[in-house]
């Protein structure tokens, strides 16, 4: 249920206690509870190996990311050059979308699903929130965020949101039209993206 008196004191705690997540910091990514690392690539190398995957996935089964796949490989390796090395972490739920969070008797956000939280770039998290959220945002904006970073996890984000949704179109999901409708966004938002 969506109260208007109640949404924006609860979306500023919101954005309050996922900025006190981020501010929870490692010296290297993974999960929490862990004392070793969550690898030895740089977390910027992992995703361009799974956005280099997504990139093949989708050009396999879309016809408009295939006609621009040369364009969008040269804009992912363009991107993952911007970035600089990081070597400190921030706490991470994952997948925090509107379906991840309740509210409790005393409207403060009660995060849920936290199974993928670990400590990671918080600017892939913020790739997520921003398309999860969309007008609401701004609750989580900040402006000590590394631009170069981010523009790279948005392109790498979108490319997942093109060939995930058709891995799970090959299998019985029920609710196809939905998929094929994230599909469809995020073949637009990674296009939109060339230069």
């Amino acid at each position: 249920e969506r109260d208007p008196r109640r949404a924006g004191r609860v979306s500023a705690r919101l954005g309050d206690v996922v900025r006190a997540m981020h501010g929870s910091r490692r010296d290297r990514y993974g999960r929490p509870g862990t004392d070793r690392t969550g690898g030895t690539d740089p977390v910027e190398q992992i995703v361009l190996r799974r956005a280099l995957g997504h990139l093949a996935e989708a050009a396999a089964r879309v016809d408009r990311i295939a006609a621009a796949g040369h364009r969008l490989l040269d804009l992912l390796h363009e991107r993952h050059a911007a970035v600089l090395p990081r070597t400190e972490y921030g706490f991470i739920h994952g997948e925090l979308g509107p379906d991840h969070v309740l509210v409790d008797d005393r409207d403060e956000p009660v995060l849920i699903d936290i199974e993928g939280a670990m400590f990671f770039d918080v600017e892939w998290e913020h790739a997520f929130l921003e398309l999860r959220f969309g007008t609401g945002y701004s609750c989580f904006r900040r402006d000590d965020l590394d631009s170069d970073r981010l523009r790279f996890y948005r392109l790498a984000m979108h490319l997942s949101l093109v060939a995930g949704p058709l891995r799970l179109l090959d299998g019985d999901f029920p609710d196809r039209p939905a998929m094929l409708e994230i599909v469809e966004h995020n073949v637009g938002r990674t296009l939109a993206q060339l230069p």
